[in-house]
């Protein structure tokens, strides 16, 4: 058997590495080492932003991060050129990537932009239409006033405002008994519900074409609101005439208060647009037509929640609130809650 001595002067050199890699990890170092702070710096930087911690970030890391971005890249692209050892190249891809996915990437998720929507966002851009707002709100008034003003100087212009989907049973010379069932719960009055459906889908597409229109320099808009208002005044003066005009405006505000409250909204947004097509004042037509665009669209997502609410109130809760009181609670508690909501929220970020 032999015996192997491990004696210090009888042990071997390592092999000294050839010219080439000793200069080739030399020069891998000191890539490493003039460089490493700063992907150090971005590393915690991005390992902040992934766990959500904004607050611990200071000022001017976040100032940094898109600088440190492209220094990390462009450091990369040097490494895979001049062939630097894999492990630098691993550690930059892969910070590479982190770091592009929160610099061009996504800030925050459908629900993260919901909160801050309802937070705030959708009563700010609402409130900055005020004027539009006014308009809108000012034609629609004087639509109703002349409905119900052409209709008692001349019933036969109910058939021109009113469509017939409403049944023939809402028209002129019903007696207050026919009117009055109409009111009822859907147990009393088959028509209720294709009346509904119909109020429902006329003014979700009132809506809709209000805002479309006002790239026409929102006279369309008017026109449309003036109209749609107008069959709302006829079928007032039609109740009204049989003494029934509290029990209807009870039952249709129910829904009516955020109903026509979104068709006003949708209104404003197409009318905001087109003034500032008309009017752009200062800036070019195309960056004037952008930001109202913007505003308007931000409104415009607002007004679809709701014609959804309304669009549950309309199909549940109006079935079974019956007496006039309490329909008048419920379509006035859904206007304050509107109007406290769009005068009062997001304002402390203002």
């Amino acid at each position: 058997m032999a015996l192997t001595l491990n004696l210090p002067f009888l042990r071997r050199k390592p092999p000294a590495p050839p010219p080439d890699a000793a200069a080739a990890a030399l020069r891998s170092d000191r890539f490493r080492l003039e460089r490493e702070t700063d992907w150090r710096r971005l590393e915690d930087v991005v390992a902040r932003l992934e766990k959500n911690r904004l607050r611990r970030i200071s000022d001017a890391d976040l100032l940094d991060l898109p600088v440190l971005y492209r220094q990390a890249a462009s450091s990369l692209a040097v490494a895979r050129e001049t062939s630097l050892d894999a492990a630098t190249l691993d550690y930059l891809e892969g910070l590479v990537r982190r770091a592009a996915l929160q610099v061009h990437g996504p800030r925050e998720g459908f629900g993260r932009w919901m909160l801050r929507f309802l937070g705030g966002g959708w009563a700010r851009a609402v409130r900055a239409l005020w004027l539009d707002i006014c308009i809108a709100l000012a034609v629609s008034l004087a639509g109703t006033l002349a409905g119900w003003l052409l209709v008692a100087r001349d019933d036969a212009w109910y058939y021109a405002l009113v469509p017939a989907g409403f049944g023939e049973t809402r028209q002129p010379g019903a007696t207050r008994e026919v009117l009055a069932e109409t009111l009822a719960g859907t147990d009393k009055a088959h028509g209720l519900t294709v009346l509904a459906t119909y109020l429902f889908s006329n003014n979700t597409g009132v809506a809709i074409m209000a805002f479309a229109l006002g790239f026409a320099f929102g006279v369309p808009t008017l026109l449309l609101l003036v109209h749609n208002m107008a069959m709302l005044g006829a079928m007032l003066w039609l109740f009204g005439s049989v003494g029934l005009l509290p029990d209807f405006a009870a039952w249709i505000s129910v829904h009516g208060t955020t109903e026509i409250s979104a068709i006003v909204l949708a209104g404003a947004a197409g009318l905001h647009v087109g003034r500032a097509m008309a009017f752009p004042g200062q800036r070019s037509l195309l960056a004037a037509v952008q930001d109202a665009g913007q505003r308007s669209a931000r409104v415009m997502a607002g007004v679809v929640i709701m014609l959804i609410c309304a669009g549950l109130l309309e199909g549940f809760v109006r079935q079974l609130v019956e007496p006039t009181p309490a329909r008048f609670a419920v379509g006035g508690a859904m206007l304050a809650l509107w109007a406290g909501y769009f005068t009062l929220s997001g304002r402390q970020r203002a």
